[in-house]
């Protein structure tokens, strides 16, 4: 096949994404919400901070009366009362008065600035002020952080600790969410035994379902279904009809997706005529299958068939599968962050074909950010054991035929 009849990376991506569409959104308790992508622009419902209040622990004051305290001549004041955090109190402070004030407690209404406990005495009934505060010391204004009805978050961000924080400080309970993607992953091949059983001549430790669904989970989906196949149609259309049976969002399938006798995956959808297989110009990753499987004429699930090399099934979910997953959670970006690294030695590219190299990263004194392959073995597909080195993969356009020392690469981080 020539290089002509290949097709792009971004084309083939195109075509995934344009076949995925954001889950239904659904509204669940902020307990349930980190993590998933938000559905919705949300403003805030109060103003942040709600009220005036202290900064420290120490005396509520009016400025007026201590601008002129400290260590050498102190200024005493009467402590008239106590506010805690949580008080509804507000009272009242005349000249010469102090209110004894605790962290987040209301700021009473008559006064306009904080003294910390450590500008002090630490006095009960009256209280000696060593040190001037500024106007407005250590008081926490309302609404300084935000007011009711400015923006929090957008839709499309994905929910962290701190931002479920935010949406609840804003006065917020629920939040409407794309759900996690219910995702189906099935390894084909019979060489494939599971990981630490006996390995007769002809067979390997089956891997690519762990891979799979590590990734999937690392990418915000629901790992419902997971198994391992031998090369037989009749088992793979079984366990497609499970898959069908467990209402998933997505299936991802590995192995037997190219020209061979016994290529499994190929045989079994490519009856169904809703699967298309391409050739990609990627080294790992060539052949590629993607398209529909239905549950019923209005539930379309869509179906990955990557190349059964673990390098070659990693990269390609990175590059496709990935995106879709995102896609399918209404993510704003689809996409891993990626740098400019400086190769510290060189490799060979595959002729027409954008390579995705594994690579570390390397520690350097400048700071500028260097990488070198992680495996002596460079992007062979099969080279699985080096994966467990990499930080990413140096992404190589089909243009380039080699990859010197020195030479500054695009790194797609995933780590």
């Amino acid at each position: 096949m020539s290089a002509g009849d290949l097709e792009t990376v971004d084309a083939h991506l195109a075509r995934v994404l344009g076949a995925v569409h954001p889950l239904a959104p659904v509204e669940v308790p902020l307990a349930e919400a980190d993590g998933r992508v938000l559905a919705v622009d949300v403003r805030s419902r109060l103003d942040i901070p709600l009220f005036d209040n202290s900064a420290m622990d120490g005396y509520a004051v009016r400025h007026a009366d201590v601008a002129a305290a400290s260590a050498d001549h102190p200024v005493t004041l009467r402590v008239v009362a106590e506010v805690a955090a949580g008080s509804a109190d507000d009272p009242a402070i005349g000249p010469g008065e102090a209110v004894h004030i605790m962290t987040g407690a209301p700021l009473p209404s008559t006064a306009d600035a904080v003294v910390p406990v450590e500008h002090t005495d630490a006095g009960h009934s009256a209280v000696a002020v060593t040190m001037a505060p500024r106007p407005g010391a250590h008081v926490r204004r309302s609404g300084e952080d935000l007011h009711a009805g400015d923006a929090v978050l957008a839709s499309g961000v994905r929910l962290t600790a701190m931002r479920v924080s935010a949406l609840a400080a804003a006065g917020h309970a629920l939040a409407t969410v794309h759900p996690a993607p219910r995702v189906g992953v099935v390894s084909t091949g019979s060489e494939l035994v599971a990981p630490g059983h006996p390995l007769a001549r002809g067979l390997i430790p089956e891997s690519n379902s762990l891979l799979l669904a590590g990734l999937v989970r690392e990418a915000g989906g629901e790992v419902v279904h997971v198994t391992s196949v031998p090369d037989d149609e009749s088992v793979l259309d079984d366990e497609l009809a499970r898959c069908l049976d467990a209402r998933l969002d997505l299936i991802v399938l590995s192995g037997g997706v190219s020209v061979g006798a016994h290529d499994v995956v190929k045989a079994t959808l490519a009856q169904l005529r809703t699967v298309g297989f391409h050739t990609i110009a990627m080294q790992p990753g060539k052949p590629q299958a993607f398209g529909m499987l239905h549950r019923d004429a209005e539930t379309p699930i869509p179906v990955f068939g990557l190349p059964g090399n673990p390098v070659a099934t990693a990269v390609s979910f990175e590059a496709f599968v990935r995106p879709a997953l995102l896609r399918l959670q209404g993510a704003a970006d689809v996409h891993r962050p990626r740098i400019t690294a400086v190769a510290t030695e060189g490799w060979r590219v595959p002729r027409a074909k954008l390579q995705f190299m594994p690579v570390a990263v390397v520690a350097a004194a400048d700071g500028r950010p260097r990488v070198r392959p992680a495996t002596r073995g460079g992007s062979g597909s099969h080279l699985v054991g080096g994966l467990a080195a990499a930080d990413g993969y140096a992404i190589v356009p089909a243009e380039v035929d080699e990859v010197r020392a020195g030479d500054p690469v695009t790194v797609m981080l995933v780590t």
